[in-house]
This record gives structure tokens, C-alpha cells and sequence, in this order.
């Protein structure tokens, strides 16, 4: 478990594949420069506090905060990815 600043424990694997999920939107967009890091974007996402919260504990504005949130909540899957499994019954 990695820790958020206020505390929080936050999924290691969920932090790293949202972290590569983002990796992956920028690298595509061709974003060059952010605030945060796509692993500091990936935490603040996880949080889940208020903008005015997470804005104070990662040092960057409410509307940054609010655009970091919503942009990593984008890229996050609407379901986990399938783990491999056998396909069929079981014998």
C-alpha cells in the first residue's frame, strides 16, 4: 500500500496501472509539460477528497486539482481487466 499524505491507503496495483493509464494519454495527446507527475496525477485521483483538499496537499490550485481528477477518472476503466483464467468447466 502506498500513503497519501493526509493518511489514506491507496492500492499499490490500482496507483500503478491508472499511473501507466495516463502515461499512455499523454504520451498519445503529445502533452510535453504537466504540473504533476502522471504518478502524482494517479494518486491525487485515488484520493478522493475535496478539490480544496487535494489542491492543498499536492501544492497546485482547486481547478488544477479538479482537471487532474477528472482527466485520471477518464482514463480509469469502467471495469477492472480480465485476469487469466481458464475458459470452460472446471474438471
Amino acid at each position: 500500500m502506498l500513503v497519501y499524505p493526509s493518511g489514506i491507503d491507496v492500492s499499490s496495483s490500482a496507483l500503478r496501472f491508472l499511473t501507466q493509464q495516463l502515461r499512455r494519454h499523454r504520451r498519445t495527446i503529445g502533452s510535453r509539460w504537466r504540473r504533476l507527475t502522471a504518478g502524482r496525477q494517479a494518486l491525487l485521483t485515488l484520493a478522493g477528497h475535496t478539490y480544496a483538499q487535494l489542491a492543498a496537499g499536492f501544492d497546485v490550485g482547486t481547478t488544477t486539482a479538479y482537471r487532474y481528477v477528472t482527466g485520471g477518472s477518464s482514463s480509469w476503466p469502467l471495469s477492472p481487466p480480465a485476469s487469466p483464467r481458464r475458459c470452460g468447466p472446471h474438471r
